[in-house]
């Protein structure tokens, strides 16, 4: 179970930085550290929630409305642990002066908080210990 949900963090992971990428080339002024950052954010907790919905809690909504409850639910856990991911990027961001530099910083901070996003979902979130049935990557 720890190896398929690193490989889908990694996945998670990958979206974000790329989406932050992308920002970044389509804007780039004052603020587009920032934008870019959200929309990373946003494109990765989509992708995490999907893949952790499905290959990790095995979670089958009972109608739309269910989901989406669930899914405030699960971004209200993610902002204890987007503060993490942020500090590590917005910090390597203010001392390296680097694109590089904070990409790194956001991989770290991401792999900090995916740990403790596990946790809180499994508690707080889907209300059940995962399936211990192989899966279905």
């Amino acid at each position: 179970m720890a190896i398929v949900y690193a490989i889908l963090a990694v996945i998670a992971t990958g979206a974000n930085i790329g989406a932050q990428d992308i920002s970044l080339r389509l804007y780039s002024d004052t603020y587009s550290v920032f934008i870019s950052v959200a929309v990373g954010t946003i494109v990765g907790l989509v992708v995490k929630y999907a893949l952790d919905k499905k290959y990790i809690f095995s979670f089958k909504p009972e109608n739309a409305a269910h989901d989406a409850k669930t899914f405030i639910v699960y971004t209200s856990m993610g902002l204890i642990t987007t503060a993490i991911f942020w500090s590590f990027e917005f910090g390597f961001n203010h001392i390296f002066h680097t694109k590089e530099a904070r990409f790194v910083g956001a991989i770290i901070g991401l792999s900090i908080g995916y740990v403790s996003k596990y946790l809180l979902d499994r508690k707080f979130v889907f209300g059940k210990t995962p399936s211990d049935e192989p899966s279905k990557l």
